[in-house]
């Protein structure tokens, strides 16, 4: 049975290109959103290292690791074990031949719970991700954690009301994603604004009725010949699509806030969002073009 409360953490953090240094920082992190109580822990996206998919050079999937024997989701789950905490953690995998944008959910005793791998993958200046990633094949994935069940995408699945409301179907209390965004290169028309990035997600937590939170990295990397400035802005959503908790560009730590997951169900209940669905409708949704073949 999920828990009435949950306390969450979100961690806003810079990065270097060092291995040690990033994890060693990121444990100070949890420490501290431990110490303050929080129960779930989420770090950002790929935060062993600086986000070296802004180009495209072979050199960078040296990066990557088996999710067996891997050289620091051992130390979380000991950190989980030791601190009585969930850990939704980022890494970059190797498996075979493939690489993947993955997370491993560890729950609070250090057990690893499962492995997702990113299903959306960007491609376009600053954001290389098909040059080193293969599409993610688990599927979506919500856990069973100790602090209920958890849902979590990865950065560019965000931007998707499908990934949202699978996790939703699947019975999630709530929604993370760790993330990697910033400035877009000179060259590039898209506006360079997280006010888009935060609106999407809050546009989950209001059409799910859940609380839905991200976290994501600050400060400048150069990678190559560019440089990209990283906007934090870490927050937490209510399941009203209230900003309950945010940070700014600068702040670095746990952001956090206690989640009523028992006054989210109650209130999703009522909004009859997911009574009112009409899935045998929605075939235009499993195709490209939005044409619904039969037959």
């Amino acid at each position: 049975m999920s828990p009435e409360t949950v306390k969450l953490a979100v961690v806003q953090m810079h990065v270097t290109d060092q291995l040690e240094d990033n994890v060693s920082r990121a444990i100070t992190h949890v420490r501290a959103a431990a110490a303050q109580g929080a129960q779930v822990i989420l770090l950002p996206e790929l935060f062993e290292n600086l986000y070296f998919c802004q180009v495209e050079r072979e050199d960078y999937f040296d990066l990557a690791h088996p999710l067996e024997g891997h050289p620091f989701v051992g130390r979380f789950q000991d950190l989980a074990r030791e601190l009585g905490v969930v850990l939704p953690l980022s890494y970059f995998e190797r498996a075979g031949q493939a690489h993947y944008n993955s997370l491993v959910c560890i729950d609070a005793d250090g057990t690893l719970l499962g492995n997702y791998r990113k299903t959306h993958i960007p491609d376009g200046p600053g954001y290389e991700e098909k040059y080193y990633f293969n599409p993610g094949d688990t599927g979506f994935k919500v856990w069973d954690t100790r602090f209920g069940r958890v849902g979590v995408g990865i950065c560019w699945d965000q931007w998707y009301p499908e990934t949202a409301r699978v996790m939703m179907l699947q019975g999630a209390d709530f929604l993370l994603y760790p993330t990697a965004i910033g400035s877009e290169p000179a060259e590039v028309e898209s506006p360079n604004s997280h006010h888009m990035w935060q609106r999407a997600m809050i546009g989950h937590a209001v059409s799910n009725s859940t609380y839905v939170a991200a976290a994501n990295r600050i400060g400048t990397e150069r990678v190559g010949d560019l440089e990209q400035t990283y906007y934090g802005h870490t927050f937490i959503s209510d399941y009203t699509g209230e900003m309950v908790a945010e940070f700014g560009d600068t702040e670095e730590g746990p952001l956090l806030h206690t989640l009523n997951l028992k006054e989210a169900r109650k209130f999703r209940a009522g909004m009859g969002f997911f009574r009112d669905r009409r899935p045998e409708l929605y075939g235009a949704l499993l195709t490209t073009d939005g044409v619904t073949r039969r037959g």
